[in-house]
């Protein structure tokens, strides 16, 4: 047997499909992987070259397509899907499970044109549908549209957050195929635990003190993100009141002039991507999550899971993790500057209770039961 996983960019592979890779080859899959390991737009050289280490110890084989997440490259888009096609064809899948909007809408158009479509199983899984509710209602209708289109050459699909679960469900499988509903990926929580914090060599780094509170995300430095509406909070919170960021992005420039203009500097603290981003997290009092669009984020249940109450902007995903006022906040966007210091006051006065409710709740989230669910739907 011979399985295919495709996404447009390394990242969701190395971050998000690890164990679904491995459940594949314990079942007696050969698997390939096909994405784009040449764009380093999320993930730096280094961090994909030790991607192909790994999925060459697992004998995966690796397949380079020239996805790209940029709507409008219509002659990239043309290019990538000829080139799955051809891979398709040639390699003559028994299963293909395909990853993020662009890609998958043209490893699926590719599939629908292939020699193995009715002998192939195709599985989507959905890491948060372009169309949600509080979006632009012209581009809900587009994109909305387009998978309503290709979910016809659709076997399975797979949300993983309740919003995007309700609106596969009016869709018309390959079939009559299958929506399923499987909360992400999971966090491993028995290592989470493994890990210590070490808030004092954090704050030796960073030149604080004992006293200063740290608020944390993780997360790319991009708009989707919206890492500036803590910034632009900074100037109405107490000044020992520290933003960190672990993460990487073209907005970086961007984000540090604006703690300039806003005169706190001194209290934001871009520290890049971080490979022992548990150990910060488990050093900082509060994790914040203020992005624009989410499918079920899963730094915000690493964080849970190391016991930080959460503040977060009120969006799918985030509202299937945080029950207010029990593990955090929800806040509306045009409400951060005026309630975020209260809000911060409310944790703190409530933090034990708040990080026991996170960490029970996330439980429920444990990498081994998203496993067995995903090993169902394989076999």
């Amino acid at each position: 047997m011979r399985a295919l996983m495709t996404a447009t960019v390394p990242s969701m592979i190395g971050q998000f499909n690890m164990h679904n890779i491995n459940i594949l080859i314990e079942l007696g899959y050969e698997v390939d992987v096909a994405c784009n390991f040449n764009d380093y737009s999320v993930w730096s050289a280094e961090k994909i070259i030790s991607l192909k280490k790994t999925l060459d110890e697992l004998n995966v084989h690796m397949y380079q397509v020239d996805f790209t997440r940029r709507f409008f490259k219509i002659k990239q888009h043309t290019k990538s899907y000829k080139q799955i096609k051809k891979l398709i064809n040639e390699r003559k899948y028994d299963l293909i499970h395909t990853h993020t909007p662009i890609s998958s809408l043209i490893t699926r158009l590719a599939y629908k044109n292939s020699n193995i479509y009715e002998s192939c199983k195709m599985i989507y899984t959905a890491h948060g549908f372009h169309f949600f509710k509080g979006n632009n209602p012209l581009k809900n209708f587009i994109f909305r549209s387009i998978e309503m289109m290709a979910a016809k050459y659709t076997d399975i699909i797979i949300t993983i957050n309740k919003e995007d679960y309700e609106a596969a469900k009016k869709f018309k499988l390959k079939n009559s195929g299958q929506v399923r509903y499987v909360p992400g990926v999971g966090v491993d929580i028995d290592k989470i635990n493994k890990i210590k914090e070490n808030r004092d060599q954090l704050i030796k780094d960073l030149a604080l003190s004992n006293d200063d509170e740290l608020i944390i995300s993780i997360g790319e430095l991009s708009k989707r993100k919206n890492h500036e509406l803590v910034i632009k909070c900074l100037p109405q919170l107490p000044k020992n009141i520290h933003y960190l960021i672990c993460g990487q992005g073209s907005l970086k420039e961007y984000l540090l002039q604006l703690a300039d203009n806003l005169q706190v500097s001194e209290q934001v603290h871009l520290l890049g991507f971080k490979e022992n981003a548990i150990e910060i997290i488990k050093s900082c009092n509060i994790f914040v999550f203020p992005s624009l669009q989410e499918g079920l984020p899963v730094a915000m249940m690493e964080a849970m899971a190391c016991g930080l109450p959460c503040i977060a902007s009120p969006i799918r995903g985030n509202r299937d993790l945080i029950d207010q006022p029990n593990g955090g906040y929800l806040i509306e966007f045009q409400d951060w500057e005026k309630t975020l210091k209260l809000v911060i006051k409310n944790i703190n006065k409530n933090y034990k209770a708040m990080s026991i409710y996170n960490q029970k709740k996330i439980s429920m989230y444990n990498t081994w039961k998203i496993s067995a669910s995903m090993k169902e739907i394989y076999q």
